[in-house]
């Protein structure tokens, strides 16, 4: 499965996190790429020389459509949205207006231009608390915060599409993504971010005063929420194998993101702790709620189906990248 140059692909939240590293991927590999983002997070210095930024909200149908029908692209990859667990438990109506409502405007603009492939980034959220670990995809999906509802009903949505519509769609349901680009072209945002491994790393540069661990009661070995930590570089793959997958013909599929390898956060800490060869400093706080006690991905489906082979699953490493980031962003 490969991707032709001159592919067309349409990425929403593309001056954003995830999305400025699929694009360096696309231009990489000679697509022809535009970003619709409303930098409400993302930055336009993330959006490299050669490819069109469009600032406008994704629900926006007025300026959606007629960009649809101009760029007529081959393929839409959607990331543009909110997550922030926390966040999305304080203001649910947020969340249902940028990750559902605002979906829903984009996928009956893509319908209307008759758009044939569609990739969604949703979240291991939509699992909730699972029984089973690790999670395939086949495993209920009950969300016990607004974010993972708020994603699965765009999930829900797609499913309902397939049916009734040419466009064929993947589901990448994403565990917690961390690191950055190694040249340093494109990395995390957001100075109010709850991703771990980007508030460890802006704590330890300076840029944030205190670091919490949120939980030490959690029904795991040390008290400390587990999570499945996946280098962005290697998520940004899963999306050019799935990519390749849809242009080749490929059927409506949902796969996990992950690496099958969990880790709690204060093991995390004592991972960090070894990247600098000294003690780091953290307050032990409450629960979060809306917050699960593990998530952790089975990942046969997608190295099989993908043929995805990750290659950077060194913690080390991927705090040390996050590190280098923050020290080399000053937005």
């Amino acid at each position: 499965m490969t991707i032709r140059p001159q592919t067309r692909v349409l990425v929403t939240g593309g001056a954003g996190y995830i999305g400025s590293h699929m694009v360096l991927q696309l231009q990489a590999l000679g697509c022809e790429v535009a970003v619709i983002d409303n930098l409400t997070i993302g930055s336009r210095r993330l959006v490299p020389d050669g490819v069109a930024l469009h600032v406008a909200d994704v629900g926006d149908a007025s300026v959606v459509g007629p960009l649809l029908a101009s760029f007529k692209p081959d393929a839409v990859i959607h990331f543009a949205g909110s997550a922030s667990v926390p966040e999305s438990v304080l203001d649910p109506l947020k969340y249902y207006n940028n990750n559902f409502i605002a979906s829903r405007s984009l996928l009956e603009s893509c319908v209307a231009a008759n758009v044939q492939h569609f990739i969604f980034s949703s979240t291991s959220a939509v699992y909730g608390v699972s029984p089973t670990l690790p999670i395939p995809e086949d495993a209920p999906t009950q969300p016990i915060n607004p974010y993972g509802n708020s994603k699965l009903m765009t999930e829900v949505a797609l499913r309902d599409l397939a049916p009734v519509t040419s466009m064929r769609s993947v589901v990448l349901r994403y565990f917690n993504v961390a690191g950055a680009d190694a040249d340093c072209r494109a990395g995390p945002l957001g100075p109010s971010s709850t991703n771990v491994i980007k508030s460890l790393a802006e704590f330890i540069i300076g840029k944030r005063e205190k670091l919490i661990v949120y939980g030490t009661d959690y029904p795991t070995p040390d008290g400390s929420c587990i999570r499945d930590y996946i280098h962005v570089v290697d998520l940004v793959e899963a999306h050019i194998a799935a990519l390749a997958y849809l242009l080749d013909g490929g059927e409506s599929r949902t796969w996990n993101c992950g690496y099958g390898v969990g880790t709690s956060v204060l093991e995390l800490m004592a991972a960090a702790e070894k990247v600098l060869g000294r003690p780091v400093a953290y307050d032990l706080g409450p629960r979060r709620p809306g917050d699960p006690p593990a998530l952790v991905a089975a990942n046969d489906a997608i190295r099989r189906d993908l043929a995805w082979t990750p290659t950077r699953m060194d913690l080390g490493q991927m705090i040390a990248s996050a590190i280098a980031w923050e020290r080399h962003w000053t937005g």
